[in-house]
């Protein structure tokens, strides 16, 4: 089966910028709420995260599900209104605040322990960063995101052309900017937050999308080379087309094991694999859909006459 991509190009950058508008919204509303575009997690604002768990080997301890509003009223009591709180599982607690000294922290424990049951010791996880911490680890991961785009795109330069370039880096931040609207989303409903392992997610992101978009740029251009009189929409369709399968087959084997993950790795590995499956969905999309019909779209309207490659002795 042979697809093109050209002849629906206008529905497939709708799509992107539908998404895209949806997730630029929820960073403003977010951002007027809380003063962030996206949740920040304890790794990038610092406090104390408390996470406990009732021992279900006392009789009667886990009779009931653990009640969010009698954890809040507790919360509340102990001067932490202002805490994300979540409930995992049915018998645990997870409560981000503050940063909270020991005594803080052994009456809140007690307060809770008091009113929804024992907690098991050995599942009881405290952490406390300091907010310093927090905004170097912002600070850095912005830095790694900013040396990924530059070296990609003095890469691509060097090895294509510069409009290549440009739209792979447009792709690009159509992943990025589609996995952090989304993740903004779930921010906003369900109280996911972000920790430092979103920003590595990030950048394994940016090199599997470019990845991509490189196999596909590279058959347009040999493709260019032999046969540069045809129309370049035919060229760029039957480029697609070639790499189709190639593109569909390392997705989907690549998302197999981060749903495995996803599903069986726990709490602190679930949003950075929920990150890296939809960033690699939308680098399998980008690539096929964005990139090479904004190169095609380019190529129509201000090269009339086909160019041969400029780097045809690069690769010789």
């Amino acid at each position: 089966m042979k697809i093109s991509i050209n002849k629906s190009r206008p529905l497939w950058w709708v799509i992107s910028a539908v998404i895209i508008i949806a997730g630029v919204m929820s960073m403003v509303i977010s951002w007027q709420q809380i003063g962030y575009p996206l949740r920040p997690g304890l790794d990038f604002v610092g406090g104390t995260r408390l996470q406990v768990e009732r021992d279900c080997s006392k009789p009667e301890n886990c009779k009931q599900a653990v009640d969010i509003a009698v954890v809040r009223e507790v919360a509340k009591e102990q001067g932490l209104a202002n805490s994300s709180i979540q409930i995992s599982g049915k018998n645990g607690v997870l409560i981000r605040s503050k940063t909270l000294n020991v005594e803080e922290r052994s009456k809140l424990q007690a307060a809770l322990s008091e009113k929804i049951g024992e907690f098991d010791p050995k599942k009881t996880q405290i952490d406390t960063v300091g907010p310093t911490l927090g905004r170097q680890l912002f600070s850095s991961g912005i830095k790694a995101l900013l040396a990924a785009f530059t070296g990609i795109v003095i890469y691509l330069s060097f090895r294509f052309q510069l409009d290549y370039a440009v739209f792979a880096i447009v792709a690009i931040f159509h992943d990025i900017l589609i996995t952090v609207g989304i993740f903004s989303i779930l921010g906003l409903v369900g109280g996911i937050e972000l920790d430092s392992l979103f920003i590595v997610a990030l950048l394994t992101i940016t090199g599997f999308s470019v990845n991509d978009t490189v196999v596909i740029y590279d058959r347009i251009r040999e493709t260019l080379k032999n046969d540069s009189g045809r129309p370049i929409t035919e060229i760029v369709d039957d480029a697609v087309n070639q790499t189709l399968p190639r593109s569909v087959n390392t997705t989907l084997t690549t998302l197999l094991p981060l749903f495995a993950i996803f599903l069986f790795g726990g709490e602190t590995l679930r949003n950075f694999s929920l990150a890296l499956i939809i960033g690699f969905a939308m680098g399998a999309y980008s690539s096929i859909f964005i990139a090479s019909t904004l190169l095609t779209w380019w190529r129509e309207r201000y090269q009339q006459e086909p160019i041969l490659e400029s780097n045809q002795s690069v690769d010789a």
